[in-house]
């Protein structure tokens, strides 16, 4: 039997490579091009955030901090979700915020993040007016532009783990909030590579919503919650 010894082994039998030199140099050509395309939205993620990271310590002080949801686990928070709220009791504790916007999913009546991670941090005593709810945070964009134009906040410090906040910080800067982002640190588990790997294919429609600024799922009035605690304060 003749063998293309052109052909990898691994490649399947369908695949028909092309047969002049030319066409292989094209043809390795596009697959770098489209390489490049699919790692830009991640560099641009990169670049656009570098100044804008920050430890607990060092960050600058503000008056919100707004949480990103991560899940539920029997209508408690999930592990990475918990840890984020850890960071900003901690955050307010230290008197570096005065108020804690809770940005999470609410669109079943079975399922309430932001009243939970409310009641988790209740737990760790902040007080209930210190804490605002966004029931409509659906994902990174939606809580950025509502966290904007409907609780009026300007400048913002975000928490998220660390392989999602910097997609989280230029998508909130996209939206029009200053904002400086706190990566909670974690044991790089089966569940940390995922997120790093989901955050790379999220990168493409990050730079999407950046680019074109597309409504929320759910905008609604205004909320005067955020406005009215750092009044109460």
């Amino acid at each position: 039997m003749k063998i293309d010894i052109r052909r990898p082994a691994w490649l399947p039998g369908w695949v028909r490579l092309p047969r002049t030199r030319a066409g292989r140099r094209r043809a390795v050509q596009a697959a770098m091009a489209v390489c490049v395309l699919a790692l830009l939205p991640a560099t641009w993620l990169y670049v656009s955030t570098g100044d804008r990271l920050r430890s607990p310590a060092d960050v600058p002080r503000t008056d919100v901090a707004v949480v990103f949801g991560a899940g539920l686990w029997n209508g408690e928070p999930s592990p990475y979700l918990a840890h984020r709220l850890d960071a900003a009791a901690e955050l307010y504790r230290a008197g570096r915020v005065k108020v804690l916007l809770v940005t999470g999913d609410n669109s079943r009546k079975d399922y309430d993040e932001p009243d939970a991670m409310r009641a988790y941090l209740r737990g760790r005593g902040v007080p209930a007016g210190r804490i605002v709810r966004d029931y409509a945070g659906f994902d990174t964009w939606d809580s950025c532009v509502r966290a904007k134009r409907i609780f009026g906040v300007d400048r913002a410090v975000l928490i998220s783990q660390g392989f999602h906040i910097r997609r989280a910080v230029a998508l909130c800067e996209a939206a029009g909030v200053t904002s400086y982002g706190i990566g909670v640190d974690e044991a790089h588990n089966v569940t940390w590579y995922y997120g790093g790997t989901r955050e790379v294919l999220a990168a493409g429609k990050a730079a999407l919503d950046a680019l074109f600024h597309p409504d929320p799922q759910f905008l609604g009035p205004k909320e005067p919650g955020v406005t009215r605690a750092l009044a109460d304060g």
